[in-house]
């Protein structure tokens, strides 16, 4: 049986409350998951992660943050056995009902979560900053075998409409009160001090989730080109976070 999270804090309680909205459809139509443009943003964000991560078959993986479990469904194609976690029993229902044969579904609050270790890689998307981040580099360390990966793709603080969201809350009701962003220099330094080596961030991400479909093919190649030049890149929507344990 899963371990409930404790929920007597208020990120909890917050976090869990905001489970409850995304399972309610909320993010999907918010975020855009299922437009033509952001179909395409998440194939690529998990191939991206997936690469990052060094992620093939027989992989041992643990997810963070599996949400619903769309991006898991795309992980899982890897052939990796992976062990994701998220806290909301609500959007566990829904990811478990995609009948993913490789994958264990846990409930349980990262930070404090006990998971059989260590793993190949950690993986995640859209989660670290929802989360206490030097109780999680801690974590994620210590359950990476020697030489595992991370690879994750998180909000990018420098893109405009990140920087509104998360500093003008009460205009996005989508955001919950506790989550961030990251500058990937800050980062940078924060996963260097916590031990990780070989750091790489990249920004990427300027294809807009309500992009109309007509005009997806030249957005997609302006946005290979604006990744490629600084300072440009610095503005895109996400960073690709990857790192080994020494």
């Amino acid at each position: 049986m899963s371990q409930r999270p404790d929920h007597g804090t208020s990120r909890f309680a917050n976090e869990v409350e905001h489970g409850k909205r995304l399972a309610g459809g909320v993010g999907e139509d918010i975020w855009g998951w299922k437009t033509p443009a952001g179909r395409l943003r998440a194939e690529r964000r998990a191939t991206l992660i997936l690469e990052g991560a060094g992620v093939g078959p027989g992989s041992k993986v643990l997810e963070i943050g599996c949400g619903f479990g769309f991006l898991t469904e795309k992980f899982a194609r890897s052939g990796a056995d992976i062990t994701a976690v998220d806290l909301s029993p609500d959007l566990l229902d829904m990811a478990r009902s995609r009948g993913l044969a490789n994958v264990r579904f846990l409930e349980k609050n990262f930070e404090d979560c006990e998971v059989e270790g260590p793993f190949d890689a950690v993986i995640g998307s859209s989660i670290l900053h929802h989360l206490e981040l030097e109780r999680t580099w801690k974590k994620i360390y210590a359950l990476l075998k020697p030489g595992g990966r991370m690879s994750f793709a998180e909000p990018n603080m420098l893109n405009p409409q990140i920087y509104c969201e998360r500093h003008f809350r009460s205009f996005f009701p989508e955001v919950s009160p506790d989550e961030t962003a990251f500058v990937r220099f800050q980062l940078r330094r924060e996963l260097e001090k916590n031990g990780f080596i070989s750091v790489a961030i990249q920004p990427f991400d300027w294809l807009h989730p309500f992009t109309p479909p007509a005009l997806i093919p030249a957005v997609t190649g302006l946005g290979k080109v604006l990744e490629a030049v600084w300072p440009c890149r610095e503005f895109a929507g996400s960073l690709w976070i990857r790192a080994r344990r020494s």
